[in-house]
């Protein structure tokens, strides 16, 4: 299966629905040439699929092929693809680690092959949990070790044997069963970003089942629907994030058994969770006693040769998508954690990496539409992508596609029928860095109101987003979670309600939770928040590391620092928890994109409607306003539903929220009708009819 394409004329091919998408946004017109190509390319692979490897289905279902297998009569299979390789052997605890006893058969197109019978009392000859190896003799007739690309399950080597991972033979007596179903696709995601390792108070590795005991009830009563589980793939560094994966198929053991991340996720879906997987197909860890480096001894394999293979910032493999053997583990990859795990969805890691020969790297992407159709796309990469989501949306029609793109690529978000890329959602990337900016560089009084809207509402037409103040990416060392940035060391002296309150403190929280209601109501279509911003937690996330003395005391969630009466962490996890469950009341995620009618740079003020509600945002640092006026569409009573000055989110209890506001016959900024009301300084209000 060379890298042939076809020979038609790309403006000769049919996509089916182009014109919806060209006509959407007609400065996309002089690009239909590209659309046409990206799609015979897509195309091509397909059909290429469908002709010869027995359909989408089956050739995405590459680890019922591949990997170790025990058959229904006991005896092993085992298939690898090694291209490079002269000789493959499978050694291990079965077999006495005897390097050539147990020689693969050789296939066509660089597969191998081996059977093993039965043991003489008609058991498996590899037992559950024993140690497994390949050995490869390369091309120069040296003799390596690796573990299978395809390996299930790999664990960590004891202290005194190195850092070397181990894969073990996953073949449990009982396989975990699931007992619920799957929770209808939410309309509105609200995504908790949350790493099972970290979910823990304690100075330790958080586990599976604690993480499905303890964390999941705390989600669920917050609000959220969704959550995103990072780091599962196996990484051998912990210190990566999960970033740097090792085994792509083997759920991390560091947190417990494959049989035990199907537990938690079968609670989360007991609980109406759903749960997408940070799923990094990007790049791939150097490592190659225990990754996918130089597996069959070559430098290429699964990944591009010289340069084009190597991702210098991240010190890292990049794959040849073009390479078909390539593109079956990754979309394979993709159904093993769907029908194995029953994750319901995916947020792509380094989308941006991908679609850029320059991987992204010093670029400004300033809104020109030549650089997303010039010779810096990597088409090979962009048409995997394009794949995977027809691919996942054809199988599974509610799962669930979300791209980590600073780029803002065209098309991004719509179906590949319009020679759209095909993902559900994009990461509204630019959201955290304004409010990070912001914080870092200017005093709160020099905030521009006009310059907040441009950057919350500055996304492409019917390509959703998912709005986020701030993710894992801004909690890491060498920057600091929101919180910090407002608060910094007086979170450590002045967050007791027993102790007096200070400026820095009441600026702090009240910022904190308009920050956040504002990004969440505007920012996009879905809402992320990563674990424990959403009570403010101080200081930053670190693993422990050769820098840090192997310390884990940034490597957990202080649960304690919430659920303790006396501090004012509580405040701020009441507001997030409030502003949830007001979302799940009027859905205003799934509904239409807001209408911004008021963004005064003076007063301070921003004012919005959706999904019905009325949204007013005053950021001024001393000023407060009474009968404050505001445009609205709709007449009626209209009554405040959420109040952030409320003593409950820590506030100072300004606003009388019983009282009815009628609206004026009289329009203004724009809107047929108005109300008046009283805006205190420093506080976000939400009113619905009454």
């Amino acid at each position: 299966m060379g890298g042939k394409f076809s020979s038609m004329d790309p403006m000769e091919v049919e996509v089916p629905a182009l014109k919806t998408l060209l006509d959407r946004d007609p400065y996309l017109h002089p690009y239909e040439r590209e659309f046409r190509r990206r799609y015979a390319v897509f195309k091509d692979y397909v059909e290429r699929v469908n002709s010869s490897d027995g359909g989408l289905d089956k050739f995405t279902k590459g680890y019922d092929y591949f990997g170790i297998h025990v058959n229904p009569d006991n005896s092993i299979t085992a298939r690898e693809w090694a291209p490079g390789a002269q000789q493959v052997y499978l050694v291990g605890d079965f077999n006495g680690w005897n390097n050539e006893s147990h020689p693969f058969t050789k296939l066509e197109y660089g597969k191998w092959e081996i059977n093993i019978p039965p043991s003489s009392d008609g058991s498996p000859a590899i037992k559950h949990l024993s140690e497994i190896k390949l050995a490869i003799r390369t091309h120069s007739g040296q003799l390596v070790f690796r573990l299978s690309p395809w390996a299930k399950y790999v664990v960590p080597p004891p202290k005194s044997e190195g850092f070397t991972y181990k894969q073990r033979m996953w073949s449990p007596p009982e396989k975990y069963q699931f007992k619920h179903a799957k929770p209808k696709r939410p309309k509105s995601l609200r995504i908790y970003e949350c790493h099972v390792g970290i979910g823990t108070a304690e100075g330790k590795v958080g586990t599976y089942l604690e993480f499905a005991n303890n964390v999941v009830p705390r989600i669920v009563k917050q609000g959220y629907n969704t959550i995103q589980l990072m780091a599962i793939m196996e990484h051998a560094y912990y210190a990566s994030f999960g970033y740097q994966v090792t085994s792509f198929f083997a759920a991390s053991s560091r947190y417990g058994t494959p049989e035990e991340l199907k537990y938690l996720i079968d609670v989360c879906h007991a609980n109406g969770l759903t749960v997408l997987l940070d799923m990094v197909h990007s790049h791939a860890s150097k490592n190659v006693d225990d990754g996918l480096n130089q597996f069959d001894g070559t430098n290429s394999c699964y990944f591009h040769d010289g340069a084009r293979g190597e991702h210098t910032l991240w010190d890292s493999r990049l794959f040849n998508y073009s390479e078909y053997e390539v593109l079956r583990f990754l979309l394979s990859n993709l159904r093993w954690y769907a029908e194995e795990y029953g994750f319901d969805g995916y947020r792509f890691d380094g989308v941006t990496s991908m679609l850029y020969h320059s991987r992204g790297l010093g670029q400004g992407f300033g809104g020109h539409y030549d650089d997303y159709f010039g010779l810096d796309v990597d088409t090979e990469a962009l048409v995997y992508l394009m794949l995977a989501n027809y691919m996942l949306h054809t199988l599974y029609p509610d799962m669930i596609t979300i791209a980590e793109d600073v780029s803002g690529m065209p098309a991004m978000c719509r179906p590949v029928e319009e020679a759209g890329i095909g993902f559900d959602y994009r990461l509204a990337m630019a959201i955290p860095d304004k409010w990070i900016k912001m914080l870092k560089e200017q005093s709160d009084d020099d905030w521009s109101m006009g310059d907040l809207v441009h950057t919350l509402t500055n996304r492409r037409w019917m390509e959703p987003a998912v709005a986020y103040a701030e993710s894992h990416d801004q909690a890491l060392v060498g920057d600091k979670t929101i919180a910090f940035w407002l608060m910094d060391k007086e979170m450590y002296t002045h967050m007791s309600t027993l102790s007096e309150s200070t400026p820095i403190i009441d600026r702090g929280l009240a910022l904190h939770k308009i920050i956040r209601l504002i990004t969440h109501a505007l920012g996009g279509e879905a809402y992320l928040n990563f674990m424990g911003n959403e009570f403010g937690h101080p200081e930053w996330l670190d693993f422990p590391r050769a820098g840090n003395n192997d310390s884990y005391h940034y490597a957990r969630r202080q649960w304690n620092l919430v659920d303790d009466e006396l501090l004012k962490y509580k405040f701020l996890n009441n507001f997030d928890r409030a502003m949830n469950h007001l979302e799940e009341k009027y859905g205003w995620l799934s509904k239409d994109s807001g209408y911004v009618s008021w963004k005064h740079q003076d007063d301070k003020v921003i004012v919005f409607e959706r999904a019905g509600c009325l949204f007013a945002f005053n950021f001024h640092s001393s000023k407060s306003y009474t009968d404050y006026r505001m445009g609205v569409d709709v007449p009626g009573d209209y009554k405040i539903v959420l109040n952030s000055d409320d003593a409950e989110f820590g506030g100072f209890s300004r606003i009388d929220n019983n009282v009815v506001h009628h609206t004026f016959d009289e329009g203004f900024a724009g809107r047929r009708h108005s109300l008046q009301l009283y805006l205190p300084c420093r506080v976000a209000l939400v009113l619905a009819r009454h």
